[in-house]
């Protein structure tokens, strides 16, 4: 990720790293925006608890996220109509509306530049598809209207629009509620058994665990490197374009996400599946000098979503053979609401409380659908293809992405950021007493050739 402007604004508490073992009676692995509200809850219900995070927090997909809080998640209700039917469609939302309400309510206190606003999705030619989806949303008793004419500088088929939906900054948000939280940061943890976990520099015990770690990290179980797959889309901040009033995204995977902050305007897109070729910025670019031609780039980013085969995330008990270990995954690019409405529901399994949503977002459910065979079919091919850079997760076949300078897997798994490698051998480099001279001749070798394979480490952030 290329800093975002939330990173450029926001300055997050530091924390220090965990020396010793630790005996805590919740442990949340990661520290995202889950990850942390997580840890918020749980403190505030009086639970003991403690959150380790393996680099900064929010260092990962949570800064590089367009900050909208909608309950409005693409065309996604006529989809859960058709996959789950009405009722968990109508908790689906029920959740989303939930998760919004507890950000305007802790949004009052945290300066975190939120702002009521309307939610829109349109569709380029597709109007049918925007009929079918107010239709569903009718069936679940959601207000919506469809819009003909939306204020965007390109036609359109119509939008469906969602109102007194919210967005806001979500690094000032995240700093303001993990001040007093009991995080510990540069605590990386290497493995998991039933009741501990270990780290770089001991061992924490703990009899329930959250692993809210952007991808499950407990491999061999669970199932989610076939459950999941990776989608990496981007975003530049133009200056000199006009406030589009609203919160904008196109129902076609080609569509463009559009919204305003810090006085600048918020174009994404240009989204592919990680470790395929996709749009990126050029895209977007492109984009921008054709409807706003007199905007200028600022700033420009990427993100990592984990995407779920079925459209629901995955919520609740981690697997099968996992006892006290939970898990939050796969919110399809609407990870603030997601993010908002997983805490709660895992705040109440861990202390042992009733939740509408026990279920709802089970990671155990049956997900047989097209993408599972290819998951498995591309999982299978990346293990077997001989290359000398590896993922050291599963080991898995690597391609080098010169654009974000990074290691991209093409199956389900995760990439390798080269900041984070580096980042990790400086501190272990000034920890050992090293000079660092020779960390630029490295940084050059793993870039040209992925020779640094014994060196990478599979970054288990939550941000």
């Amino acid at each position: 990720m290329i800093d975002s402007i939330w990173t450029r604004t926001a300055r997050l508490p530091r924390f220090k790293r965990l020396e010793g073992d630790l005996k805590t009676d919740v442990l949340v692995i990661g520290g995202g925006i889950t990850g942390l509200l997580c840890a918020w809850m749980l403190k505030q219900a009086g639970a003991d608890c403690a959150l380790v995070e393996a680099g900064r927090i929010c260092g990962g997909t949570t800064g590089g996220t367009t900050g909208k809080i909608t309950a409005q998640h693409g065309l996604i209700y006529r989809r859960l109509l058709r996959e789950f039917g009405p009722e968990a469609a109508r908790l689906y939302r029920q959740a989303q509306e939930a998760a919004l309400e507890r950000y305007r309510a802790l949004c009052r206190e945290t300066g975190c530049d939120f702002e009521e606003r309307d939610s829109f999705v349109y569709s380029l030619t597709n109007h049918q598809a925007l009929e079918e989806e107010l239709e569903a949303l009718s069936r679940i008793g959601a207000p919506a209207v469809l819009i003909r004419e939306p204020p965007l500088p390109f036609p359109v088929a119509g939008a469906v629009q969602f109102p007194w939906q919210a967005q806001f900054h979500p690094l000032k948000f995240l700093a303001a509620i993990a001040k007093d939280l009991p995080v510990y940061e540069y605590t990386r943890v290497l493995a998991w058994q039933p009741g501990s976990v270990r780290t770089e520099r001991g061992t924490i015990r703990a009899e329930k665990m959250i692993a809210a770690t952007h991808f499950p990290f407990v491999s061999n179980h669970g199932a989610y490197f076939l459950k999941l797959y990776q989608s990496r889309s981007c975003v530049v901040a133009l200056e000199n374009a006009p406030d589009v009033g609203g919160m904008y995204v196109g129902a076609e995977k080609t569509g463009l996400s559009l919204r305003s902050a810090e006085g600048l305007l918020l174009l994404g897109g240009g989204g592919h599946r990680t470790g395929k070729k996709g749009g990126g910025w050029q895209e977007l670019e492109d984009a921008a000098r054709r409807y706003y031609p007199k905007a200028r780039t600022v700033c420009r980013w990427a993100a990592q979503d984990c995407m779920s085969l079925d459209g629901m995330p995955y919520v609740g008990r981690y697997g099968g053979n996992t006892p006290g270990l939970y898990a939050a995954s796969g919110f399809n690019k609407w990870g603030m609401t997601g993010a908002m409405a997983a805490a709660a529901l895992l705040t109440d399994l861990v202390l042992g409380r009733e939740s509408l949503y026990d279920g709802l977002f089970d990671p155990g459910r049956t997900v047989l659908r097209p993408q599972l065979a290819v998951n498995l079919l591309e999982s299978a091919v990346n293990l077997l293809t001989p290359t000398a850079p590896r993922c050291p997760h599963m080991g898995c076949a690597l391609k080098y992405n010169r654009q974000e300078h990074s290691w991209d897997i093409e199956s389900a798994q995760q990439r390798i950021n080269i900041a984070d490698i580096m980042q990790r051998q400086i501190l272990t480099a000034i920890q050992n007493g090293d000079k660092l001279s020779h960390l630029a001749k490295r940084a050059f070798d793993l870039i040209e050739t992925g020779h640094e394979r014994h060196t990478v480490a599979m970054a288990h952030t939550g941000g």
